[in-house]
Parts: C-alpha cells; sequence; structure tokens
C-alpha cells in the first residue's frame, strides 16, 4: 500500500505565527495540494509530522480526511513508525515543498528506498545535499525501517533531515527531478507572495497537460488564464459548469434560429469552460466532478454537430448534413471507447466542432460537416490500426 508522510514544521517566512504548509496555495492550503497529489497517486494514509498544530493547520487536515484517506498528526518518529502500516511505501514530502503531479507519480513508482534529487545546489528544489553530487529535492520514498530506525535514536535531532541521514546511510537509490517538474516551479518555497507566484506556475503546467491539438493551441491557453484566478478567488465548484451550461443553451438556440456559426462558437466557450472547470475540479481533490466536466464536453460536442446536422438539412431539405453528423459522433464514439488515443493529431471530441466552426462562419456548413466526418473516420481508422499492433 502507498502511505505519505508530508512535514509541517517550519513557519512561514513573513507569517512567524502560521505555518508554511498552511499557505494559501491554488484555492486551497499548500499542505492540502500536497496531500491531493498523494491522493492521486493512491496513498490511502497520511502521516503529517509537526512541531506544534494550528488552528488553520487542524482545518486542513479535517478537510483532508473529507477525501476519504486516513490522516494522523504526529511529533515524532516513534509515533510515526508506530502509525505506518508495516508493508506500506511512504512517500515522504518536505517542508513546503512546491512540487507537480508528474513528480509525485514518479517517486510513488519507485521502489523503497529512493530519493529524488537534483545535481543543481542553487535551485529552489534543493532541500539538503545529499552527496557530492546529488541534492535532495525534496521527495523521497521510504520503507517503514527507516522510521524504525530513526525511532531508535536520541530524540534530539531533526526529524526530516535525520530521516533522511539514515536513508542515506541506508543505501537508498537516487532518481532525478524531472525536467518537466523543475520548470513548473518544484522547490521549498515560505514566502506567501513567491508561493502564489509559484502556484500559478504549477497550474499552469496542469493546464499543459493535455497534449491533444485543440487543448493545445486553443482551450490549454484559456485555462492557464482563467486557472489561477478562478483558484485564487475560491470560486464555488458550480459556478464554472453553470456557465458553460448557459452557453450550452445560448449555442443551442442560435442553431436553431439558423445561426449556426455563432451556435458552434458558443458551445466552443462552453467547451472552454468545462475544460478549465475539469482541471480546477482536479486540483481540489474533486475527481467526480472533473470526470464529469470531461464526459460533458464529450456531450456538448456531439449534441452541437447534430443540432448543426439537423439545422443544414431541415434549410436544404436533404439528409445529408444530418447523415454526415452522424458519422461524425458515430467514429468519435468508437474512438473514445477505444481509448487508443495515441497521437497528437487524432480527434477527440473538443476537435470535431472546433474544426466546423470556420466553414459554419463562412456559410460552408455542410463542407464543414463533410471534413469533420472525413477526419473521424481518419480517426478512427488510426485507432484500430493502433489495436491492432497489441499483442
Amino acid at each position: 500500500m502507498l502511505a505519505g508522510l508530508i512535514f509541517a514544521t517550519e513557519a512561514a517566512e513573513d507569517r512567524a505565527e502560521a505555518l508554511a504548509a498552511t499557505l494559501p496555495f491554488g484555492g486551497m492550503t499548500l499542505i492540502e495540494y500536497q496531500a491531493r497529489l498523494l491522493i492521486g497517486c493512491g496513498a490511502g494514509h497520511i502521516l503529517i509530522a509537526v512541531a506544534r498544530v494550528t488552528p488553520a493547520l487542524l482545518a486542513a487536515v479535517n478537510r483532508i480526511t473529507r477525501r476519504g484517506v486516513a490522516v494522523d498528526i504526529v511529533r515524532s518518529a516513534e509515533e510515526a513508525a508506530a502509525k505506518a502500516h508495516p508493508l506500506a511505501s511512504i512517500v515522504v514530502v518536505a517542508d513546503a515543498l512546491v512540487t507537480t503531479d508528474q513528480a509525485m507519480r514518479a517517486i510513488a513508482g519507485a521502489q523503497p528506498d529512493t530519493l529524488m534529487v537534483t545535481s543543481d545546489a542553487t535551485t529552489p528544489a534543493a532541500v539538503e545535499r545529499v552527496d557530492a553530487d546529488h541534492v535532495w529535492a525534496g521527495l523521497a520514498a521510504l520503507s517503514p525501517t527507516r522510521l524504525k530506525e530513526l525511532a531508535a535514536m536520541p530524540r534530539e535531532y531533526d526529524f526530516q533531515s535525520t530521516l533522511l541521514r539514515v536513508s542515506v546511510q541506508g543505501g537508498a537509490a537516487v532518481l532525478p527531478l524531472p525536467a518537466g517538474a523543475r520548470r513548473a516551479g518544484h522547490g521549498v518555497e515560505r514566502h506567501v507572495d513567491t508561493l502564489a507566484s509559484r502556484s500559478n506556475a504549477v497550474l499552469a503546467a496542469l493546464a499543459n497537460g493535455r497534449t491533444d491539438w485543440p487543448d493545445r493551441f486553443v482551450f490549454t491557453p484559456v485555462s492557464r488564464l482563467a486557472l489561477p484566478r478562478l483558484a485564487a478567488k475560491g470560486t464555488p465548484h458550480w459556478v464554472v459548469p453553470a456557465v458553460a451550461a448557459l452557453l450550452a443553451i445560448a449555442a443551442l438556440a442560435l442553431i436553431g434560429w439558423g445561426r449556426p456559426g455563432g451556435g458552434v462558437v458558443a458551445g466552443l466557450a462552453g467547451i472552454a469552460a468545462l475544460s478549465t472547470g475539469s482541471l480546477l475540479s482536479w486540483l481540489r481533490g474533486e475527481d467526480r466532478r472533473a470526470q464529469a466536466q470531461e464526459r460533458a464536453i464529450a456531450a456538448l460536442s456531439g449534441v452541437l454537430m447534430l443540432g448543426v446536422g439537423m439545422q443544414a438539412s431541415a434549410a436544404a431539405w436533404t439528409a445529408t448534413a444530418l447523415v454526415l453528423a452522424l458519422v461524425t459522433v458515430a467514429a468519435a464514439t468508437l474512438v473514445e471507447r477505444a481509448a487508443a488515443r495515441a497521437a497528437w493529431w487524432w480527434g477527440s471530441p473538443s476537435a470535431y466542432p472546433l474544426l466546423l466552426a470556420p466553414f459554419s462562419l463562412s456559410g460552408l456548413t455542410s463542407v464543414g460537416l463533410a471534413v469533420t466526418a472525413a477526419y473521424a473516420m481518419a480517426t478512427l481508422a488510426a485507432a484500430l490500426e493502433k489495436l491492432r499492433e497489441k499483442p
């Protein structure tokens, strides 16, 4: 099983009465964000090492427990060793560490005992030197044995630093810090203003995790702009989906009134809202809401295609446009069911209305539907070939 050990002992640099772990980060506290990453990797138990307990920390711990994970506050290695499952792999998170999902998944998948390291001692990711060539980057995968070894030592030590020393002496392996995590702002930060800028960098990296061409060139730039603002303002979870729903209604109304171009544009705005809302929900640990919004993107895309097809067929008194829309939706559905997406050029639910938009705005809706149908069929053919390659 996977467990986490988060250190929350140091005070904030500009707020001596507050712990650095409880500073705001991405619409929550830093420790909640760290816990969110651990839970996303499959952690079922989180230990929080503290020197003092503040009201803000207790409130953060209560919010973490609502995510369905067991949380224990510990003050020493003895307590941590007693609470940890003897067969668990423990992911250690340094005090006030800002990191990314990429780095957390890398260390969570490593074998105990492994330290994530960097060779640059001047970077904010450098927490403490390990040897002449490596500096600890604030993440480690350790076995409960290391906690037991530390618990047997005299108590006049720094918990985090001595645990690192014990791991090094035990022959822990090293894992390089992913370059993407370094670029996204991985490192220790205890100043509230600097932490806010780090928060924006991590949120931008979260948006950049989508690689389909519509996301890369259209929806990710929108999310990069909107996500930090929404997170900082503590926007309620229902606001973004509600905006998307209003845009979807407006899109269908415009299509029904014979303005397919405006309807597709409004629908694309709704898809952008759902895309950003999904990332915001994921950041807050609301996985079900995030998945629901991803499914809503596919549903809205399908409704847009069929609505435009029906309107164009009614206007031309022929079923051609509707048939093309049905072909697009059917092929796209099969590709999604195959779950074999690999190439960046493959069609995705958001790609088809995006491709249709310029044709609809130019009054060439039927031509646009023919192009999207051909694109969907090409994607389906590529997906089938990809599945055939699997043993």
